[in-house]
């Protein structure tokens, strides 16, 4: 049994980490199998050598981020550990920085995950990017952030969002409306990224000015778009063709985000799906980046993640884990 003392300067961090009811202490104490007491301005962490190492090291990191002004939440303690058990601790303090844009309720968006900064960059830094990854890693979210970004700069005059419109696995039938109506119910995802950005009110002035476009993928055949910041979601439904095509619409001073999740083609099996074609060609090509997010990028509910995982293993054929925190015993009282 080891025992560490963490001296703190500023309670109100402490509070911060620990989180309403103590529950981010009890999830380090749980994952790590540690035991954490508060007395008198100090933490002492006791169990295994190598587990209070780890959380020391996890509660200075959410410490550093709670000093920055961070908010703590379960999902970011878990995330934390994850980081200290990869040895990437000195890590942590890039989390706090990078705000991308702020929403229209004033609250600062920003990566959440290493692989989302990562991403975040990328599309910063080239003209055309690729964020391939499971549901929930941010990837049409922090997109539409980084336009709405570009826009607010004027580093572009327009930006224009797009989608395959096809079905998840289910066939709709006809759609009673116009064409918009009819075609709504495929965006609605951009559209509510942009309504958290910008506000129904600003929203519906660019849009009624021409600012931001919000169409399906099959009206960018045979347009040429300049000065634009152009996003095509759920770009893993593209054939081929719809792929090239899109990728040949870019025009000067624009920027491109593809974003899409190859466990999820809604394509018949003899189609070819156009973003796993496209991560193939263009793997290594300048000014081209494709980030891999993965299930530790996944900033849902941790059922979330473990939904993700499960269905990785099942695709190796792996066999099913029942999921168990390293500090709770298993059948029989072992771990």
């Amino acid at each position: 049994m080891t025992e560490r003392t963490i001296n703190v300067d500023r309670m109100e961090n402490v509070i911060s980490v620990f989180g309403s009811f103590d529950q981010n202490l009890r999830i380090i104490e749980t994952e790590l199998g540690v035991s954490i007491t508060n007395r008198d301005g100090a933490l002492k962490i006791a169990g295994d050598a190598e587990d209070v190492m780890h959380a020391e090291k996890a509660i200075d990191g959410l410490l550093s981020l709670a000093g920055r002004g961070e908010a703590i939440d379960g999902q970011n303690v878990r995330y934390i550990i994850k980081m200290v058990l990869a040895g990437q601790e000195e890590r942590i303090g890039d989390l706090a920085r990078g705000v991308i844009c702020v929403t229209a309720k004033g609250r600062p968006v920003k990566p959440k995950t290493i692989g989302q900064k990562t991403y975040v960059d990328a599309i910063k830094n080239n003209t055309v990017t690729l964020g391939v990854g499971p549901a929930g890693t941010g990837k049409t979210y922090l997109a539409v952030a980084c336009a709405v970004a570009a826009f607010r700069e004027k580093r572009v005059n327009r930006i224009v969002l797009t989608r395959p419109a096809v079905e998840a696995g289910e066939r709709l039938g006809f759609l009673p409306g116009d064409l918009q109506s009819k075609v709504d119910p495929y965006l609605r995802p951009l559209y509510d990224a942009l309504f958290d950005m910008l506000g129904a009110e600003t929203y519906n002035k660019y849009l009624e000015r021409g600012d931001i476009e919000v169409a399906p993928l099959a009206y960018m055949r045979g347009r040429t778009l300049d000065d634009s910041f152009i996003i095509l979601d759920e770009a893993q439904n593209t054939s081929r063709e719809q792929m090239k095509m899109f990728l040949t619409r870019l025009g000067f001073g624009s920027t491109a985000v593809i974003t899409g999740d190859v466990t999820q083609i809604d394509l018949p099996a003899d189609k070819v799906s156009g973003l796993k074609e496209a991560v193939r060609v263009l793997e290594g090509v300048e000014d081209i980046a494709i980030c891999r997010l993965t299930g530790a990028d996944v900033v849902r509910h941790v059922i979330v993640q473990r939904i993700i995982e499960a269905y990785e293993r099942h695709a190796k054929d792996e066999p099913a884990v029942k999921y168990r925190p390293k500090g709770k015993p298993g059948p029989g009282g072992h771990r």
